[in-house]
């Protein structure tokens, strides 16, 4: 490498920070909800459930469009916030998920009815939702459409509804 290209690289290599391994386990500690502790937190209910096979994986981003669903190690990586919790689905009741949040802002959320458990988002198995209840196309929903406000240091209550595969993209399930 020349030098003055070394030069040039080297201050933004070293505000990068360290490299982060990519982990699913990413933003499970700082995410999880624990009893009797205080602080910002979002409780989401999920609606619209296909079924009760699988997991659900809950992801807190910034609330603007060049952060919301970004990879999550690039994300920590540049002291951004991302949370996750992720659970076995419940069997029964209602599918309420609890995640911390650093602080009041803006916030844009995902949920993964993941109902293979392989971790990863398969249109025609999966079913997923967004903060706001976006109607959802091709691409991802922008963060205008898809963020909640949170005020304050309580918790904020959410609703969630779940969308499957529908003909050729997804949508919330008829009849549910």
């Amino acid at each position: 490498m020349k030098p003055y290209v070394l030069a040039l690289a080297l201050p933004l290599l070293l505000a990068a920070g360290p490299a982060i391994n990519s982990s699913p386990d990413l933003g499970k500690a700082e995410g999880r909800c624990r009893p009797g502790e205080s602080g910002p937190a979002l409780l989401v209910e999920t609606t619209g459930m296909k079924d009760r096979s699988g997991n659900m994986k809950l992801e807190v981003y910034p609330g603007n469009d060049q952060d919301f669903l970004a990879d999550d190690n690039v994300l920590v990586a540049a002291g951004k916030t991302f949370r996750r919790v992720e659970v076995p689905t419940p069997q029964s009741g209602p599918v309420v998920l609890c995640v911390r949040l650093p602080g009041p802002g803006l916030y844009g959320v995902s949920v993964l009815h993941d109902r293979n458990s392989d971790r990863r988002f398969q249109w025609k198995i999966d079913g997923i939702g967004f903060s706001a209840n976006p109607k959802l196309g091709w691409s991802k929903p922008k963060a205008k459409n898809s963020r909640v406000i949170v005020n304050g240091g309580g918790v904020s209550k959410i609703s969630v509804v779940m969308n499957y595969k529908s003909g050729l993209g997804v949508a919330p399930l008829k009849n549910n």
